[in-house]
């Protein structure tokens, strides 16, 4: 009987923050790609190209993980999160060609409070009153973005606010198996699983892609795939209440790119509303690493 080795990854919490820097970079190639290609190509034909090309980048990663075989448990994690990531990309996609960056990156940032309510619930984490104020505070930033009532919320941003819950669902799993598997492993399963998902989807929409986009597309997905490359090694080397702070960077780097390069308009709201998440995050994990010893870094 075979016996698969328990992967181990060191600590060190400014490691965790400098992996997600480079992660939050990454994936501001990824936005500018994204947007500039618009809505030329239907979403979830867009989505799996970028995570075919992935699969290719990390095809001889994805072999010798195949044919290393896999801990007990594991492939329903993997599936678990090909399934959550699949649905979770493909709003993100109809979304991104649809509505502002600044106003994609700022619902985003109701990632990280869906995720400390997730840990909550699913990995026994303590739900503190500090947590549920900060998921109700998140929520009121939400609406300061969105308006209901004093404009039109379109199917973009209904699109992002579901992206926010099935890639919080998504980061979950991924901080379940960063402690079980090595980064490259976790970010080939990934891609494999969700572009087997995403494979009926882009068949049943399918057009015509041209030579540009399959190009554009090929970038788009290095950098993603840097990006979560980066992103799970934060997350094996600190706390996801160090290393979440580092990603709200992107909502300034979504304003000035949509500004500079797209002539969107700065909506002081989305400022607003995301500032108003980011202090809700912020005071909760602030006060949550103070707890546990992390505040010097």
């Amino acid at each position: 009987m075979s016996t698969f080795p328990i992967y181990k990854p060191t600590t060190s919490p400014l490691r965790g923050v400098l992996w997600m820097l480079a992660a939050g970079l990454s994936f501001v190639g990824v936005n500018a790609i994204v947007r500039y290609l618009g809505t030329d190509l239907p979403a979830a034909q867009s989505a799996f190209l970028r995570f075919g090309f992935g699969l290719v980048i990390l095809l001889p990663a994805l072999i010798s993980v195949l044919r290393g075989g896999f801990a007990p448990g594991l492939l329903r994690l993997y599936a678990g999160r090909g399934v959550l990531h699949t649905v979770a990309v493909v709003l993100w996609f109809y979304a991104m060609a649809r509505i502002p960056l600044a106003e994609v990156t700022a619902i985003g940032y109701l990632n990280p409070v869906l995720v400390t309510l997730g840990a909550a619930l699913f990995f026994g984490e303590r739900l503190s009153r500090d947590r549920l104020a900060a998921f109700g505070v998140a929520l009121l930033g939400a609406v300061i973005i969105l308006r209901p009532g004093l404009r039109e919320v379109t199917s973009g941003h209904v699109a992002q606010l579901g992206a926010a819950v099935f890639f919080a669902g998504s980061y979950l799993f991924g901080k379940a198996l960063s402690g079980r598997a090595s980064a490259v492993t976790v970010v080939a399963m990934l891609s494999l699983s969700v572009t087997l998902g995403l494979l009926p989807f882009a068949i049943w929409v399918w057009v015509p892609v041209t030579m540009a986009q399959l190009g554009w597309l090929a970038l788009v997905a290095a950098f993603a795939t840097l990006g979560h490359y980066c992103m799970t090694q934060a997350f094996q080397a600190a706390p996801m209440a160090v290393t979440q702070p580092v990603t709200f960077l992107q909502l300034l780097w979504a304003t000035l790119l949509g500004t500079l390069l797209f002539g969107e308009s700065l909506d002081v709201y989305v400022l607003i509303g995301g500032a108003v998440i980011i202090a809700a995050i912020s005071f909760v994990t602030l006060r949550e690493a103070r707890h546990a010893g992390l505040g010097d870094l």
